[in-house]
């Protein structure tokens, strides 16, 4: 009797885990835009594709930036598109820490930032 109690509640505790595992995958943000913005506690915004949000290092590869610039003479702002990757270190991907992470969100397939995203990688 004891022995079955046993396995019954063993049973309980490895289902109950294993439901608590599945439930966080279930909770974890879906895109059906190829890319997104990730904006961090620090300002920064980035667009890429981010995978593992479940977990405490997501990973955004095919990672871009805005560069803002001012014309000194004439206070002309311009917005450049700059891919990762073409610094020293060359990285291939960028690994965020998730609680920096304020907001994602997807890059609709009709806004500037996808536009300019696919005249870069048609250049590749």
């Amino acid at each position: 009797m004891q022995k079955t109690i046993f396995i019954l509640v063993l049973g309980l505790l490895a289902g109950g885990w294993t439901g608590c595992t599945t439930s966080r995958t279930a909770d974890e943000p879906h895109f059906d835009a190829p890319f997104q913005a990730v904006l961090l506690d620090t300002g920064l915004v980035y667009y890429g594709k981010i995978s593992g949000l479940g977990g405490a290092y997501p990973i955004l590869k095919n990672v871009y930036y805005i560069q803002t610039s001012t014309d000194p003479q004439t206070k002309a702002v311009s917005n450049v598109l700059i891919r990762r990757g073409n610094e020293f270190h060359g990285p291939e991907f960028t690994v965020l820490a998730a609680r920096h992470i304020v907001m994602i969100e997807p890059v609709g397939v009709n806004s500037k930032v996808a536009q300019l995203i696919a005249e870069q990688e048609k250049k590749k």
